[in-house]
């Protein structure tokens, strides 16, 4: 798995080093690995244009520094200083000797001739909006013709979280020190970041509490069948959707549940007709959970309705003293009873989206690590808050943050092949959080794979399942899982770097 890290952690994992280690090697380190990702992405130095925006601090040092290391290799460096006053002294020094340019924001910036634009202006301790002679300077880089590349975040997004107050630099790539930020592969800051490059620098993380998975964990997950399997021992899913009015529901519920391979689905609801002409596969009863038989986890919601059937349906389901997946039209009837939710002793796995969140009481706001935790922690229940980058959070704290998709998936009936897919996971006895990110990568997977034959509809998915686990299955321990794309390795002295693709454009599989 992938450690997601905030600035503070990052900060408290660096002081020992910074301890035991000459004043500024930490910095060079960074700066080496910087300016080498640089080195890579314009192919050549020598007479390549370089524009530095650099702030005060540290992170303006990085960017010295490294313009300095592309300058000594020929590259013609301008560096920008927004706070000339406290600009990092040392790296200031060393772009100077290196025969860097020094500007300030009105002078003559190279913006408009630049092949490849660092953004050294603010790091990771800074929240809020950039200030307006700053952010008139990201403007400019945005529309101008270089590479842009943000120095460990783009200046404008919350280390943290993403969140995205004001201007942001727009980063193509990012270079990040140390720890993997997760404000740069949640929220907005996820769209700011490009594709980000890890740089190691020695630190000595501590145990992550936001992970994202790879395509190597989710295999490892994945079960096979073995020689002394029977349709009892692999998982039996209840599938619990659909009505007269959505009966489209019921059929990608249970479609996704049956292509995911559990040994059993069975299906209870309105909808039988559809769903037996659909999959004659699945076990079908035309009356209410009870009836359906022995299952060992529980779907409920999509396309239900919300009537006093469907509440008694879903208190039903609740009842029970199994994992049960709540979504959609369930969402709505649970956020109206919540207890229903807090008094289960079972694994429950919530599926909102942002609207059906905030039917809980509180919108998801900048923080949707931290939004979608506190859901958890009050109702007990695992969250998987959708999105770009969907987010799930068990009760505890623990959380993930799925790197795998497409914005094609924003298209109806893919929440209902999601809810399916994790449903069958939960019962083969995956715990819950764990059957929730691995549906939600899976589903991206899959997602990706039916995209690549242009715009999918939801029961694309469900015809991609077999191909998507498949694929899962014969991933390498090496593969990232926020794009498919192995980890590329470098040494840099003691750094190492690697890349880790987290906008959907760099996405594949």
């Amino acid at each position: 798995m992938i450690g997601l890290y905030t600035a503070a952690e990052v900060r408290a994992a660096e002081e020992p080093l910074l301890a035991a280690t000459p004043e500024g090697t930490l910095m060079q380190r960074a700066a080496t690995g910087l300016a080498t990702v640089c080195l890579g992405l314009l192919g050549r130095a020598h007479g390549s244009r370089v524009t530095a925006l650099v702030g005060a601090g540290n992170n303006g040092g990085d960017a010295l520094f490294a313009g300095a290391h592309l300058a000594r290799r020929g590259a013609r460096v301008t560096a920008v200083l927004l706070d000339p006053e406290r600009a990092h002294v040392a790296g200031l020094a060393a772009l100077r000797a290196a025969g860097g340019w020094v500007t300030g924001p009105d002078g003559p910036t190279g913006l408009e001739r630049a092949d490849l634009v660092l953004d050294g202006i603010v790091g990771i301790g800074v929240h809020g909006g950039l200030r307006p002679a700053a952010a008139a300077l990201v403007e400019r880089a945005a529309t101008g013709p270089g590479l842009t590349v943000a120095v460990d975040v783009p200046s404008g997004v919350d280390a943290d979280t993403g969140a995205v107050p004001g201007a942001a630099f727009p980063a193509l790539h990012t270079v990040t020190f140390g720890a993997l930020k997760t404000g740069l592969v949640v929220g907005e800051g996820r769209g700011y970041a490009g594709r980000v490059h890890l740089v190691d620098i020695g630190l000595d993380l501590p145990a992550a509490g936001v992970h994202q998975l790879t395509d190597a964990d989710v295999a490892a997950r994945l079960r096979p069948p073995g020689s002394g399997d029977d349709k009892y021992t692999q998982g039996v899913v209840g599938v619990v959707a659909g009505s007269s009015t959505y009966p489209g529901a019921a059929v990608l519920c249970t479609g996704a549940a049956l292509r995911a391979r559990p040994g059993l689905v069975r299906y209870a609801g309105t909808a039988a007709a559809g769903v037996r002409a659909a999959w004659p596969e699945t076990i079908v009863t035309e009356g209410r959970p009870a009836d359906a038989g022995r299952v060992q986890a529980w779907v409920v919601g999509p396309g239900l309705g919300t009537d006093d059937d469907a509440r008694s349906v879903l208190a039903e389901v609740l009842a029970t003293d199994l994992p049960v997946l709540v979504d959609a039209d369930a969402l709505t009837m649970a956020a109206q009873q919540p207890d229903l939710v807090r008094r289960r002793a079972a694994p429950t796995v919530l599926t909102p989206h942002d609207r059906e969140f905030a039917r809980f009481g509180a919108e998801v706001g900048g923080d949707r690590v931290g939004a979608a935790r506190r859901l958890a922690a009050d109702l007990g229940a695992v969250v998987l808050l959708k999105g770009d980058a969907t987010v799930v959070a068990a009760p505890e704290g623990t959380a993930y943050v799925n790197a795998t998709g497409t914005p094609w998936l924003a298209t109806a009936g893919t929440g209902d092949v999601l809810s399916g897919l994790t449903g069958a996971l939960l019962a083969t006895g995956l715990p819950a959080a764990e059957a929730a990110a691995v549906g939600a990568h899976v589903h991206g997977r899959a997602g990706q794979l039916a995209a690549e034959e242009g715009p999918l509809i939801a029961s694309d998915l469900v015809r991609c399942l077999p191909a998507t686990l498949a694929r899962l299955r014969r991933a390498p321990a090496e593969r990232l899982g926020d794009s498919g794309t192995e980890l590329a390795r470098s040494r840099v002295g003691r750094a190492a770097t690697g890349t880790f693709p987290t906008s959907a454009s760099e996405e594949g599989t």
